[in-house]
């Protein structure tokens, strides 16, 4: 796959695969460009993510997770909330800045933070979310025990369809012209 462009967030804790990436882009002379809060990334007309997070103040605690881009993609009247690897105190923060705008943050289907481990997903944020579907990369058989199964029911207390990589393999969305979506696995779980 040719890459001509990379979106990160600022970072703030160096590591070895960053180094690593950082190598890549370098010698494969791949342009690379921070992003924020609040920005847009056009991929066409009707096409778009907006930066929901990190803001400049970074989170200190466990920070190469909760300082992972959140954003919420959109395709005519379709959205899907992509959270990264955010644990419960990015989502806090997040709803925290987006108070006045929480609206913003309603999508369609969520990408689960965190693999749905027991450290994300409170209950207010995905509340305010309000998916109607949930996605869940997670490997099968994990040794963290993901997804939580608290976690699990909190979203079927929303009559929210679950989909798990671990029980359903490769997870497809597929939106439409009209941003209608149907979403392709071998199995549903729910």
């Amino acid at each position: 796959m040719k890459v001509k462009k990379v979106y990160i967030s600022k970072q703030v804790q160096s590591s070895k695969n960053y180094e690593k990436f950082s190598e890549i882009t370098k010698n494969k002379k791949i342009k690379v460009n921070e992003v924020i809060e609040g920005d847009r990334l056009y991929i066409e007309k009707n096409l778009y993510f907006d930066v929901i997070w990190p803001t400049n103040k970074q989170l200190k605690i466990n920070v190469l997770n909760n300082n992972s881009i959140v954003c919420n993609l959109h395709y005519k009247n379709f959205s899907m909330l992509f959270t990264g690897d955010i644990e419960e105190i990015a989502e806090k923060e997040i709803l925290n800045v987006y108070s006045k705008r929480m609206h913003l943050l309603k999508s369609d289907i969520l990408k689960v933070g965190h693999h749905g481990s027991k450290s994300s997903s409170c209950e207010n944020f995905i509340n305010v979310v309000n998916p109607k579907c949930a996605v869940i990369g997670v490997g099968k058989n994990n040794n963290f025990g993901h997804p939580n199964e608290e976690v699990l029911n909190r979203f079927k207390k929303l009559n929210c369809y679950i989909y798990r990589t671990d029980l359903n393999g490769e997870i497809e969305v597929i939106v439409n012209h009209s941003g209608k979506y149907k979403i392709k696995t071998k199995i549903r779980y729910n």
